[in-house]
């Protein structure tokens, strides 16, 4: 049993489940098996394995499960229907990331320099004039907490789809670079090669825009709560943004 913490939490959590998830296969995320909206509650299959950021596996069972990661993505992004307002919505994502940059911004505050500022900023406008990228039905959370890996099947598996819905493919790719990537280039290169392809140049822009947002976010809220992984994520991705390291 699952109770989501808000109602669009549950609505895109039970639209993911029920028209786009079962492209994954059995056994590669959860099945929706009821749900009541009144109480925003789902009942779940259960999915083996555990998150990766728990499993411990060796270098080259990591590198595995993020090829299979890949895999399950490529799937999930092919399913569902882009079409009519959801492809509108999809294709206007960038520009409401754009719009969102300045609030989240005042809300760092001094947490990041006037040189880091207008670097963010001149990234985020960019987003606004893009030619058009892939669209797909993103995870929306694709990350190590999500990704399991199962000892005894020897497969991968995603769960938590509360932040699925339709937007440019780029967007599932920025938890993991903002992460684990940053260290483990064979991991990226894994995921992208389950994937089938890599990103074209306007994607690349695209990741280090999000990137930095994600950034500014994680200095934003990361003292605020008080939570220290948080805010060194964030000032790492900006660092490595900022040098030119970032991939």
């Amino acid at each position: 049993m699952k109770v989501s913490p808000r109602p669009l939490a549950y609505e895109r959590e039970t639209l993911a489940l029920r028209h786009a998830v079962p492209a994954l296969g059995a056994g590669r995320a959860p099945q929706l098996r009821a749900s009541n909206a009144e109480h925003l509650a789902l009942l779940l299959t259960t999915v083996p394995g555990r998150p990766l950021r728990q499993a411990a596996l060796s270098p080259a069972k990591e590198v595995r499960a993020h090829r299979q990661g890949g895999v399950l993505l490529a799937r999930l992004h092919a399913a569902g229907d882009l079409s009519g307002p959801r492809r509108t919505e999809a294709e206007q994502a960038l520009r409401a990331v754009a719009d969102g940059a300045g609030p989240l911004l005042r809300q760092a505050g001094d947490r990041i320099t006037s040189a880091e500022h207008g670097y963010v900023r001149g990234l985020t406008e960019r987003l606004r004039v893009l030619p058009p990228l892939p669209l797909a039905f993103i995870h929306g959370a694709a990350g190590p907490r999500n990704l399991l890996w199962s000892r005894s099947t020897e497969q991968a598996a995603w769960i938590g789809f509360e932040r699925a819905r339709f937007a440019p493919a780029v967007r599932d790719f920025v938890p993991m670079s903002c992460g684990i990537w940053a260290d483990r280039p064979d991991l990226r290169a894994a995921c992208f090669q389950g994937y089938g392809r890599g990103l074209v140049p306007e994607e690349r822009y695209a990741l280090s825009a999000l990137a930095a947002l994600d950034a500014v976010g994680c200095l934003a809220r990361g003292p605020a709560l008080g939570d220290h992984e948080v805010t060194a994520r964030g000032r790492r991705t900006l660092d490595r943004l900022m040098t030119g390291v970032f991939a």
